[in-house]
């Protein structure tokens, strides 16, 4: 086993091959990291995690170490040094369930601090020596991307703190993105990067617009050219509709042939003037390359609704315009509704 018999509790966690399986796992389960994780997750993650003991005054990480790993303490005390001198000031001690490294892992970047045990503690290092975060993610993608996802989230504010220092370029946030906020079928975002993306246009003071649309004849085009063509066109609409959207503003698929346009400090008629540029386009959309030389033209209807006029979170906002485009087939198609059109 990795590391070195730190104390009865380092013991027991280290000792024996099954031993150290359960309380890696149970170890990362115990951090706020890792406790959403489902159990095939954990156990990906822990078959690439490694525990280490260590003597009270002995360092996990140097200072300027390359950031190539993230930590949980599974037992003991550890202190984060802010200019590596085990006399130096002491920026944080982290106890069992604690979390550190993760910034340094996003951002690529060699650690800013050093990491020494304050007592006899457990440590457990994911990815383990000798394994590159890389051979995580090629091997399992989607566990690698939802850990890394999750990890955003819980170290959200202090990411937010220290945006200059992930580098958007870095193949791991590239990939992160893809994995968890990417819909495989049209490029677009999904459902989930939406929500998330609203909840925090929300935190704002401005006015927020969520434009939601589904074409009315895609049964249509399903039924009449196949479900291979309707995809097809659901790209061609995604391609029109990122055309239209500023770097600032949002393109997703919410569910099915349903897209999304979230718009920021956008008000009612700012909205309105948006959503008919959007159906205009969609209405003039060159179907062939899905659908043939059939003579078929695309239409839509749309849901419009604001924050704060209709909602000021983020499913009841959802909900409001998601309800819509239905409404607007229902009464002929092609049509733009906000909530107080329809009953």
């Amino acid at each position: 086993m990795d590391g070195k018999d730190a104390g009865t509790t380092a013991g027991k966690l280290l000792r024996g091959k099954a031993a150290s399986q359960e309380a890696k796992t149970h170890t990362l389960r115990s951090s706020e990291v890792f406790s959403t994780l489902a159990q095939d997750e954990l156990d990906v993650i822990a078959g690439s995690s490694r525990l280490h003991a260590y003597h009270a005054g002995e360092r996990v990480f140097e200072r300027g170490e390359p950031g190539d790993a993230l930590f949980v303490v599974a037992s003991g005390t550890v202190r984060m040094l802010g200019d590596g001198d085990a006399g130096g000031v002491v920026i944080a001690e982290l106890v069992a369930g604690d979390t550190f490294g993760e910034l340094d892992l996003l951002s690529t970047n060699a650690r800013g601090a050093s990491a020494v045990a304050a007592d006899d503690a457990v440590v457990l290092r994911f990815p383990g020596r000798g394994i590159a975060f890389e051979e995580v993610l090629s091997r399992h993608p989607a566990v690698s991307a939802r850990l890394l996802y999750v990890a955003m989230r819980v170290v959200a504010g202090r990411i937010r703190r220290a945006n200059a220092l992930v580098k958007d370029n870095s193949p791991w946030i590239q990939e992160v993105r893809r994995q968890v906020y990417g819909d495989k079928l049209t490029g677009l975002f999904n459902k989930t990067y939406l929500e998330e993306t609203l909840r925090h246009a929300l935190e704002g003071s401005g006015p927020v617009a969520l434009i939601m649309f589904k074409p009315d004849n895609f049964k249509y085009i399903n039924d009449t050219c196949g479900h291979e063509a309707g995809d097809a066109v659901l790209k061609l609409m995604a391609v029109e509709v990122r055309r239209h959207l500023s770097e600032k503003e949002t393109a997703a698929r919410y569910m099915g042939n349903e897209l999304a346009a979230l718009l920021p400090a956008t008000d009612a008629a700012g909205a309105r003037a948006r959503a008919e540029s959007l159906r205009e386009a969609l209405n003039a959309l060159d179907l062939s390359p899905a659908v043939g030389d059939r003579g078929i033209r695309l239409t839509a209807s749309f849901g419009v609704a604001l924050s704060p006029d209709h909602a000021t979170s983020v499913e009841p906002l959802i909900a409001a315009a998601h309800a819509l485009p239905l409404v607007g087939r229902e009464r002929g198609g092609n049509r733009i509704l906000f909530p107080g059109d329809a009953p």
